[in-house]
């Protein structure tokens, strides 16, 4: 298996051309799966992650999230980005404190977002905003500084879909020391387009959890760097589950098995997987 440091490095490499697809697992077993299909890279999931444990998304604790992390890195020879939410903490002290404990896990990258989870005040102003991701740049620094950091603009997440205040927040959070940005929600090729400029030259992260009709061609050619799909595997899976289940007490019916993976495929993929 790569070293902690050969991953992250092989990270950063990922974020200098072109445009990779970097999958969302949410336990060991999809990890593996997703690394087996031959992505290059993973990035956990705070909704898949959450659900898996009997959460809503953000709220689970930063001990649970940060032994997830630490078990998603060892289980892969893939670098792993931390989706690792508002950093666990307000100020930005207690940002760096959370930063300090994820690169201990030995993730390649970690990303921290700009929402407060406060519906009054969905947004923190830009000047703590900026506070909070310079805190996180400092921390990683402090650590040896190869842990990939990516400044989320939450904005169209959270109803204040203002795509010229999303633009301001990711080129300050670039401005202190964002490799890499993201501005989850945005959809057209206008507005992807428009932030991959404001951005540029470093990369912009493209959410794609829904059906937006933009393929990975497209987003390469519109200039995105990399594509995540945020929960939208774990969306998947459940799906699946609750489609059976409802079949299964409404209807008696166990019709839905059919779409199933077999257990033979998935028996001789991890068989091999442990060789």
């Amino acid at each position: 298996m790569p070293s902690v440091s050969e991953k992250r490095a092989t990270f950063h490499a990922l974020h200098r051309d072109g445009c990779f697809v970097i999958p969302n697992p949410w336990d060991i077993g999809s990890a593996r799966w997703l690394q087996g299909m031959g992505f290059k890279a993973l990035a956990s999931t705070s909704s898949g992650f959450a659900w898996s444990r009997g959460f809503s998304d953000n709220h689970v604790t930063r001990d649970m999230v940060l032994a997830h992390l630490s078990e998603l890195v060892a289980a892969t020879d893939l670098p792993v980005n931390a989706d690792f939410e508002g950093g666990f903490a307000h100020d930005p002290a207690g940002v760096a404190s959370s930063v300090k404990l994820a690169v201990d896990t030995g993730v390649a990258g970690l990303s921290i977002e700009d929402s407060t989870g406060d519906k009054e005040r969905p947004l923190y102003d830009i000047d703590t905003a900026v506070a909070r991701i310079k805190a996180a740049r400092k921390a990683i620094d402090e650590k040896g500084g190869d842990t990939l950091l990516v400044g989320r603009a939450e904005n169209f997440f959270v109803g204040v879909p203002d795509l010229d205040d999303a633009i301001a927040r990711l080129k300050a959070y670039s401005a202190a020391g964002a490799d890499c940005l993201y501005s989850p929600g945005i959809k057209t090729k206008e507005q992807i387009a428009a932030v991959v400029k404001a951005v540029s030259p470093k990369p912009f992260n493209l959410l794609i959890g829904n059906a937006i009709g933009i393929a990975v061609k497209e987003a390469e050619e519109l200039g995105v760097r990399r594509i995540s799909i945020g929960g939208a595997l774990a969306r998947a899976a459940w799906g699946g589950f609750i489609r059976a289940t409802k079949q299964i007490v409404e209807e008696g019916r166990f019709d839905e098995f059919a779409n199933a993976a077999a257990g033979a495929d998935l028996n001789k993929f991890f068989d091999a997987d442990k060789k």
